[in-house]
């Protein structure tokens, strides 16, 4: 009735919650490639069972979720309601500089020029894959680069990533 071909409005109501970051961003894959309405979410501290990351999903579709997920030998610790355990955290604040707009996502930092779409600064973070996407990104148009969980391992990427396309709704909404 869910999943593949039928999708229904995203209402959540559920947490997948994983022992790491990477089973994190496989089971995202694996949900989305089935056509699963998901979103990666930081979980409230006293449900999260050894990461800083969860997969928010609908509740109504936990058995498909959890069969999928097994049936793609994708690694979760438990699917939970979430009606009553807690908010879960909004990592991602925006500033507005005027000329500027930064995205704080996390730990991470993304600041591009509002009329230009450049990237002007990232900073943040301090996993092993932050340098080369520094590299990577700076100094280009927010519609040049790849995005940083294209390139991208860990959790850092990951919350530049969820920064980078604040970003790029801004600019593509015409906010400059």
């Amino acid at each position: 009735m869910f999943g593949i071909n039928k999708k229904l409005i995203f209402e959540g109501g559920g947490l997948v919650l994983f022992g790491s970051v990477e089973e994190a961003i496989r089971a995202e894959k694996v949900l989305k490639a089935a056509n699963y309405e998901t979103k990666l979410v930081a979980p409230p501290p006293q449900l999260r069972k050894g990461c800083d990351l969860a997969l928010e999903i609908n509740i109504v579709e936990k058995a498909g979720v959890e069969r999928l997920l097994l049936q793609k030998e994708t690694s979760f610790v438990e699917i939970l309601p979430i009606k009553g355990a807690g908010e879960l955290l909004d990592v991602v604040k925006r500033t507005d500089f005027g000329d500027a707009c930064m995205v704080k996502a996390g730990n991470m930092k993304l600041t591009f020029d509002k009329k230009t779409g450049i990237i002007l600064n990232i900073s943040g973070g301090g996993c092993p894959d932050i340098p080369f996407l520094h590299i990577s990104m700076l100094d280009k148009k927010l519609t040049e680069v790849a995005r940083p969980k294209e390139n991208g391992y860990t959790l850092c990427a990951l919350m530049l990533d969820r920064a980078f396309t604040e970003l790029l709704e801004i600019w593509n909404r015409g906010t400059r």
